[in-house]
């Protein structure tokens, strides 16, 4: 099959498809041709693929921020792309002619690797292909992305870090954004790792963040086997994008030690850009590994702990003897907190938040 032959208008088959969250920055406008070369798909082109046999994922999320149930042969645009999921799957960007799998519900495609004991096979998908503009060019997410820029950044970074998935980030990080608007200050909050999903970004936003940003408005659907460079990139860009906020709440994926964030945690460069760090953990023990590793690979010592462990007061009990205050989201949402805070990061040697 000649390259002509690999084209064809994609417009009958687009019309009435289900666009995923991690599509929302693509101009449609801009897509026109279906180019069936599956091989040669990497992180982030545009797919159009049909629902085959469901699966784990039983809802897509759309780019409208709604949920909409997943129905066999229905049509749905999605990005290829990687994923790192410790409780549900690792895939990789692979597009496969006998179909491929639903790694997230935020709309990504490829090819799972292995996935957690508890969780159902992955929603199966047929690949009609990738969605190409009218030159015949494969579009991608990348192509809609934020320029890269060095500009300046908030006054304030808080980075929220965890040890795990499921470790109650996003819960601090939302805390901690409530907390600084209802002090007076405008606050960004960032997502700069993970995999495309809305519910971080709708967590940020329902907790009064003046401006909500995540990896996939500087273009990117996942940031799994990413370069390093280019997530350092990202969030420059992200962080300079929030310049005119007080303060930005910056949320890693996954735990520590994940590759790359453990990475990014390790360059001196990328830690200069936060002036401090909240460590979420589900409890105590998790919570002392991951300050052991924080402190010996990356000279980081977090100003304070939160995550799902304080849910459980004898799991707080238990995580004070580690020398940091403990705040439940709730706490962390109180203006007085915020205002502990904003003294340690202003006079570092005077305040306390204990």
């Amino acid at each position: 099959m000649n390259i002509v032959d690999m084209k064809s208008s994609a417009a009958p088959l687009v019309t009435g498809a289900k666009w995923s969250f991690v599509t929302r920055r693509v101009r449609r406008a801009d897509i026109r041709l279906l180019d069936r070369d599956l091989t040669a798909a990497t992180s982030g082109d545009l797919v159009l693929a049909e629902v085959q046999t469901i699966g784990n994922h039983k809802r897509l999320q759309l780019s409208d921020g709604r949920f909409s149930a997943l129905y066999p042969k229905d049509r749905i645009v999605l990005a290829c792309a990687d994923r790192f999921a410790e409780d549900q799957y690792e895939g990789v960007a692979a597009l496969c002619p006998d179909g491929s799998d639903l790694l997230a519900g935020g709309g990504v495609i490829g090819e799972m690797r292995s996935r957690h004991g508890k969780i159902k096979r992955p929603t199966r998908l047929s690949v009609i292909g990738r969605l190409a503009n009218k030159d015949g060019r494969v579009v991608n997410v990348s192509d809609f992305g934020l320029p890269p820029s060095q500009g300046p950044k908030p006054k304030h970074v808080i980075g929220v870090l965890g040890t795990g998935m499921n470790a109650g980030k996003t819960a601090a990080a939302a805390g901690l954004v409530n907390g600084f608007a209802r002090f007076g200050k405008k606050v960004s909050a960032i997502k700069v790792t993970g995999t495309g999903s809305f519910g971080d970004v709708q967590a940020y936003e329902a907790a009064g963040a003046a401006q909500v940003w995540d990896f996939t408005d500087a273009g990117l659907a996942s940031t799994y086997r990413q370069p390093i460079g280019q997530l350092d990139s990202l969030t420059r860009t992200l962080l300079a994008a929030s310049a005119q906020n007080d303060i930005a709440i910056v949320e890693l994926a996954d735990g520590v030690s994940q590759v790359e964030t453990a990475k990014l945690l390790r360059s001196h460069t990328y830690r200069a850009l936060f002036d401090a760090f909240v460590l979420a953990a589900p409890g105590a023990l998790a919570a002392k590994g991951a300050l052991h590793w924080l402190d010996s690979e990356a000279q980081i010592k977090p100003i304070a702990l939160s995550g799902l462990m304080t849910q459980a007061p004898l799991a707080v009990a238990e995580a004070q003897t580690l020398g940091l205050p403990v705040f439940s989201r709730e706490e962390l949402a109180d203006p007085a907190t915020a205002s502990c805070l904003i003294g340690l990061l202003e006079h570092p040697a005077q305040a306390s938040v204990a």
